[in-house]
């Protein structure tokens, strides 16, 4: 997350090159990816996590809450 912060900074202050501003683009987009792709699983690991404490819990546990 940071390098994509500093990618974002160098794009941002305008002193590269058109060639260097493309080139801090693409990598600024595949750790955006990156990101997004880190992102994803941990939402699936929370998710999944979730679904088996939900499983855990019988009915009949919850009767009278």
């Amino acid at each position: 997350m940071q390098d994509l912060e500093k990618v974002v900074e160098q794009l941002e202050s305008g002193d590269l090159s058109l060639d260097k501003s493309l080139q801090q683009f693409e990598k600024g987009v595949k750790l955006s990816r990156d990101c997004q792709a880190a992102l994803t699983d941990a939402e699936q690991k929370v998710q999944v996590l979730l679904d088996s404490e939900l499983k855990d819990i019988a009915p009949e546990d919850l009767e009278g809450q």
